[in-house]
């Protein structure tokens, strides 16, 4: 039986604090991000914990990181910098994949900055079954082991008030391809994304809008793990897949402080082992219960792998 895999999830680190604000940079959406990040954010989400989550993911030394997204907040280009340092520290290209979140697309053009910045941390490996991946960023697959993280890409600019998530067709059409080819190949496939593709999971507008339709990729052609961020929530739910639901999981934002109406700062370890036809995946949820704790274990389970 094949070595087990580790990986670790975070998500939403939200990095702080916002860097010198220009009067001209605050023209558009961003004024409203600015406010709420002054008066409440700032608060809540601080370095303090997201840097004890950050070390004790090193000290569990996982084979792989997946970050889903939102590392800024209102994707100046100052932050986006920031943001590429960061990934530094958290580990190498080669052992952390990232995805973007909509608060990395909050304006037209950052996404697009972001992904030049972090762009190591979030190309592909080379298939030649799938030439269909070389001709957008996303989805990107990287190959670990028996294990295949597919990172696709949920971010676009919205108007003011909006947080809604997006993927186009041609997307949509080149991750059913990669989900056929991988299963045939025999990986386990985890899939990335920021929104959470669960219809009623968040508000409407802060929903994924082509959600039914990538429920409907999935229901054809599977998948044995799905990881996202956004909602800051610590959710387990689950979609159709052709041999029984996928685990659709949730991690809080990695950087979220104890006493507020969200869960306080996690990460989630996933232990995978087994082959194809014969998965197994133990999770792991460590993080804050309250600001004297430190990081401890907040839960564990066997997570059920539609297995074909």
């Amino acid at each position: 039986m094949p070595a087990m895999f580790k990986l670790a999830h975070i998500s939403d680190p939200h990095l702080g604090p916002l860097p010198a604000v220009k009067p001209h940079q605050l023209l558009s959406k961003r004024i409203l991000g600015y406010i709420n990040w002054q008066k409440n954010r700032a608060r809540t989400l601080t370095n303090t914990y997201l840097e004890g989550l950050v070390g004790d993911i090193h000290a569990h030394a996982p084979d792989h990181i997946c970050v889903t997204g939102d590392l800024v907040n209102i994707a100046l280009p100052d932050e986006i910098v920031a943001a590429g340092k960061w990934l530094e520290q958290l580990g190498t290209p080669e052992n952390v994949s990232v995805i973007p979140g909509n608060h990395d697309a909050y304006v037209p053009g950052s996404v697009k900055k972001a992904q030049v910045s972090w762009s190591a941390y979030m190309s592909g490996d080379q298939n030649d079954d799938l030439p269909s991946l070389n001709q957008h960023p996303f989805p990107y697959i990287r190959y670990r082991g028996n294990v295949a993280i597919i990172g696709l890409s949920t971010a676009r600019a919205t108007g003011p008030f909006m947080a809604t998530g997006h993927m186009s067709n041609a997307q949509l059409r080149a991750l059913e391809d990669a989900l056929k080819t991988l299963k045939d190949q025999g990986y386990f496939r985890i899939v990335m994304l920021h929104h959470p593709p669960v219809d009623g999971a968040t508000s409407w507008y802060k929903r994924f809008a082509e959600a039914g339709k990538f429920r409907a990729v999935i229901a054809q052609n599977g998948a044995e793990l799905i990881l996202h961020g956004h909602t800051h929530l610590d959710t387990k739910m689950g979609i159709a897949g052709p041999n029984g639901k996928v685990p659709v999981i949730c991690v809080p934002s990695a950087s979220n402080s104890p006493g507020h109406h969200k869960p306080a700062a996690r990460y989630n370890l996933f232990s995978i082992s087994g082959e194809a036809g014969n998965w197994q995946c133990q999770l792991t949820e460590r993080g804050f219960k309250d600001e004297h704790s430190g990081v401890v274990t907040i839960g564990e389970q066997s997570l059920a792998i539609p297995n074909s």
